[in-house]
């Protein structure tokens, strides 16, 4: 077939729209394949690698947007895809606040809103820089959402930042809570006297639900981006959000989130928890334990144990590492015991689906020695997913990395990445399917729908083998979030999903099933 383009001229829409409208349209009768996109670099390249390009390519711009299609002509016309994209469009538009004053620059916007101060930017990472800096000069915190930002950039607006005492989170910062303002990927959670700073989102995310559900609530939640610890940029922003919460009279607990920093940060950080008035909670997913402690501080085993011990602290308790379940070990037993029976011999495998990048870490470092786990965020470079011998071995994919979120929205966003996994990857040799549901503002309206599809097919394909499979989930929300914490969980438990209070002890739990599969149920 060949490939036929409609343009735009001078038609901005932004990123995710635009994907979500591509899957769309991908559904009509008669379409073979289509992309819809703004005619930057990386969307033209990967038209082309879809060969949807044509001659008018050579013509656009990044104002520019282009539908670009191959479809059976008997079936479908250009002008009828037209038609529905226009259509899903102006349906998209009623569904949001299209009336409201959409400025077309910064200044523009801040004109129109003397009273803020704080501005997140999300734009193509090229881009990026010059807009941070026009907020960070008018007086504005920013968070940048974008990545794909140089490392000398964020390294120079850091340091013009914290020279104004302003917050740069980011790049690639996908969640904070400001003065009880979600922005970004982050769940409704009740006000309180915790407060975080991350450099994960949805290890941030997990934190923070497990504070609400322990019946106590956030003062403020700062992310920094996730090379912010690294030696290049040295913790600015993390320091800068440390000093932020010790200030802050509404703070009484300070929690701190990150994968282990380099050694020279780490010595900044401990070196400010050493002189701290208020505790400080730490978890460095993996870290020195002992170097943690040593600085005065209190060290996690997860992210779970992180929300526990703030709040035992801010209640005046001892706090104690929580590494059990919330369920009584007998329970367990008998829930590792009832879906043992469901594995045959051959089913020894894990498929771990997460849309979380610091859940799946997690994940990793709780399974520890005991499993060979091969991902696409390993955590030693020879267990990286290039390495897995013929297929066969346990998996753990971070789908939300940029490998799997080219030319697609998030699998926080659109789930179809996952559900495509589960397809793929998914089969008679799988034992336990770990996935993480996350709601909250940003993410899909109903995650575990998607996730309850995939399950079903999969178990149908399964059941013509003789074979069923353990699937095991984690749901990161709250009862405040839209989506309903207690329907997405009634919904997978309905599939017959095991879901756990938190990503740690799901993953836990996995573990259990895996020993007993490879024992033989």
């Amino acid at each position: 077939m060949t490939p036929h383009t409609i343009i735009k001229r001078n038609a901005y829409y932004d990123s995710v729209t635009l994907m979500l409208l591509s899957r769309e349209l991908q559904k009509l009768e008669g379409v073979q394949d289509v992309l819809v996109g703004m005619g930057t670099d990386l969307n033209l390249e990967l038209a082309r690698d879809l060969d949807l390009a044509t001659d008018d390519f050579e013509t656009l711009t990044v104002n520019d947007l282009f539908i670009a299609a191959k479809y059976d002509d008997t079936q479908i016309s250009m002008q009828a895809i037209e038609a529905a994209f226009n259509e899903y469009l102006n349906k998209s538009a009623e569904s949001g606040v299209d009336d409201d004053y959409q400025p077309p620059t910064l200044r523009a916007a801040i004109q129109n809103m003397p009273d803020a101060n704080l501005v997140v930017v999300s734009v193509p990472g090229q881009y990026a820089a010059a807009e941070v800096e026009e907020a960070l000069d008018a007086g504005l915190h920013v968070m940048l959402f974008s990545d794909n930002v140089a490392v000398e950039d964020e390294l120079r607006l850091k340091q013009k930042a914290v020279g104004k005492r302003l917050l740069m989170m980011g790049p690639d910062c996908g969640t904070a809570i400001i003065n009880g303002v979600p922005l970004c990927f982050a769940n409704a959670v009740r006000r309180g006297k915790i407060g975080v700073v991350g450099a994960s989102g949805t290890g941030t995310q997990e934190v923070t639900v497990q504070i609400h559900r322990l019946g106590e609530g956030l003062s403020q939640v700062i992310g920094t981006g996730g090379r912010d610890l690294k030696e290049e940029i040295g913790g600015l922003m993390m320091i800068q959000g440390f000093e932020a919460l010790i200030a802050d009279p509404d703070t009484d607990v300070i929690i701190l989130i990150s994968k282990p920093p380099a050694p020279s940060v780490a010595e900044k950080i401990y070196a400010i928890v050493n002189t701290s008035p208020k505790p400080v909670v730490i978890d460095f997913i993996g870290g020195d334990r002992a170097a943690i402690e040593a600085a005065g501080a209190i060290a996690c085993v997860s992210l779970e144990d992180a929300a526990h011990k703030a709040v035992d602290i801010l209640r005046g308790k001892q706090a104690k590492d929580f590494t059990g379940f919330s369920l009584p070990e007998t329970q367990i037993d008998q829930i590792v015991a009832t879906e043992a029976t469901k594995l045959k011999a051959d089913q020894t495998e894990l498929r771990a689906l997460f849309t979380g990048g610091t859940l799946a870490d997690e994940a990793m470092k709780l399974l520890g020695d005991r499993h060979q786990i091969y991902s696409n965020i390993p955590l030693t470079a020879n267990m990286a997913i290039e390495n897995l011998p013929a297929g066969r071995g346990h998996i753990c994919l971070d789908l939300g990395e940029d490998q799997f979120t080219r030319g697609r929205p998030h699998p926080m966003i659109d789930p179809q990445t996952r559900s495509d996994f589960f397809e793929s990857q998914v089969d008679g040799h799988t034992a336990v399917v770990l996935v993480d549901i996350v709601l909250g503002f940003g993410a899909h309206e109903d995650p575990a729908d998607a996730v309850t599809e995939s399950v079903r097919e999969i178990r149908q394909k399964l059941s013509a083998e003789g074979k069923d499979l353990v699937v095991i989930a984690y749901v990161c929300g709250t009862d405040l979030d839209s989506q309903g914490f207690e329907k997405s969980v009634a919904k997978l438990e309905a599939e017959s999903i095991i879901v756990m209070p938190s990503n740690a002890q799901a993953v836990r739990l996995t573990d259990r099933v895996l020993q007993r599969a490879a024992k033989g149920a």
